[in-house]
């Protein structure tokens, strides 16, 4: 017994070791198979791009195929839920951005926390919407919209890609911020939608800049500013809601996560590379293409924008009672 209890320290020591050297080993071995990164949109989609430009990124650099799975439906929540419950090994991980935020109050009952359940790696972009009106409507500026939405309150038609999608939650953000009354109109996907936009059935719209550049930069829709907080290198003439609306910003955003408990030498790794292609020449002019800001930083500056968000627009979805 006294022996026992001489050794107990040195046995339980190694026996905690033991588990902590097996998953330091399986890191350094990592990868070695193909990865899958899950996407939780249809193929062609902006989202659906800077995975596939990031994926090429980390095969070319890591020496093993990073392949893009796309599991598009219940927005963003079968992805979401499909690496959940992936095994903690580095080889599942997902496109992560402003819809698992959104999801987490829009959603009354999930089958998954994604703030616990998802270890956040690294931050890739932020993407601004844009805020768009049909070529009739009698506003060219921000405050020219504000006024005219003032003065005919419910008579302004506010068209979105669903209820409860980023475009319509920055809709109400700015209807909370300004005090205008205008009149949902939720569509299926932000293609119809911009449809009846152009054809002036729908008055505004707060698109993706991915979906609605073309239209802008051939004068087919009037761009009235952008909603990130500073102005978009790809729409530099265009103001921010923010100059004339102070503090608005609703920015869509991209970035790497992985399930929980994956080794966090895995996670090191994957910020390292995504931070590394970041600030690659030719890759930075191809993520600019698509209209976004890029954000290297942390895992937990990455975190810290997830949680920011997921708090910011419960409140949006509270405020104004949004509900499926």
């Amino acid at each position: 017994m006294t022996l026992l209890r001489r050794h107990f320290p040195r046995l339980a020591a190694a026996a905690i070791a033991l588990p902590i050297a097996a998953s330091r080993a399986v890191a350094q071995a990592w990868p070695s198979r193909p990865v899958r990164w899950v996407v939780g949109y249809a193929p062609g989609g902006g989202n659906d791009i800077v995975a596939r430009l990031m994926g090429q990124w980390f095969s070319d650099r890591l020496g093993q195929t990073f392949v893009i799975e796309n599991k598009p439906g219940a927005a963003t929540n079968i992805a979401a839920e499909f690496v959940v419950n992936a095994a903690p090994d580095g080889y599942t991980l997902l496109l992560v951005g402003q819809p698992n935020a959104i999801n987490a109050t829009l959603y009354e009952t999930l089958p998954f926390n994604f703030i616990r359940d998802i270890a956040p790696v690294a931050g890739i972009m932020t993407v601004p919407n844009v805020m768009v009106v049909s070529l009739s409507f009698p506003a060219s500026t921000v405050a020219e919209f504000i006024a005219y939405a003032q003065a005919n309150p419910g008579k302004v038609n506010m068209a979105s890609a669903g209820n409860g999608s980023a475009a319509h939650l920055a809709g109400e953000l700015f209807k909370s911020m300004t005090g205008v009354d205008m009149v949902h109109i939720p569509y299926r996907g932000q293609a119809p939608a911009i449809a009846d936009l152009l054809s002036g059935q729908v008055h505004v719209l707060f698109a993706t800049s991915p979906a609605s550049m073309e239209f802008i930069k051939t004068g087919k829709l009037k761009a009235l500013a952008v909603t990130t907080s500073v102005r978009a290198e790809a729409l530099a003439d265009l103001p921010t809601v923010g100059d004339t609306v102070p503090g608005y910003e609703a920015s869509a955003w991209y970035g790497l996560g992985a399930p929980q408990k994956t080794p966090a030498e895995i996670i090191d790794r994957l910020n390292k590379e995504t931070n590394a292609g970041l600030a690659d020449a030719k890759l930075k002019v191809r993520l600019a293409g698509l209209g976004g800001t890029l954000i290297p930083g942390s895992p937990v500056d990455f975190g810290k924008l997830i949680a920011d968000d997921t708090e910011k627009w419960a409140k949006v979805i509270r405020s104004a009672n949004i509900k499926l």
